[in-house]
């Protein structure tokens, strides 16, 4: 259950935060500033973080992401952790709504754009966010497993 609704969680505020930056998305493509160092800007990625992969067909992605998922549906049906299913489900909203997007636009939407001066971090979302957070918990959880363990 726990899963389940981590995954709702993350694939509805993701799937809302797009849809509120595509539709201010003549007014995102110039950015505006929320703080020095953080801005709200529009823009498109056809490859996966970082921009890797930029120009692989979007359907070959959007399969391997589906993929993915239902290995961590596997994955997530078996756990008995709820700490473990909350990430399960974190990752497998964010990389869900990251899916849609390949769907709809062949390109995922991005717009948290952090930078220090002209240096910029690669630009991503909150898909994006879930799927890093999911992702740090569990490896959190498995060091602090094995160091009990020992």
């Amino acid at each position: 259950m726990v899963g389940i609704l981590s995954a709702s969680v993350a694939l509805l505020s993701d799937q809302v935060t797009k849809m509120i930056v595509v539709g201010n998305a003549s007014v995102l493509a110039k950015g505006i500033e929320v703080f020095p160092g953080f801005d709200l800007m529009f823009f498109r990625n056809d490859g996966v973080t970082f921009g890797m992969l930029a120009g692989f067909p979007w359907w070959g992605l959007t399969l391997l992401a589906l993929g993915i998922c239902c290995w961590l549906v596997r994955l997530l049906l078996q756990t008995q952790s709820q700490l473990e299913a909350l990430a399960y489900g974190a990752i497998i909203g964010g990389a869900l709504g990251n899916v849609i997007d390949r769907i709809r636009f062949q390109a995922v939407t991005d717009f948290l754009d952090f930078h220090i001066g002209d240096l910029h971090w690669p630009a991503f979302n909150l898909a994006d966010v879930f799927v890093v957070s999911g992702l740090a918990v569990l490896i959190l959880n498995s060091f602090s497993m094995s160091h009990r363990q020992a």
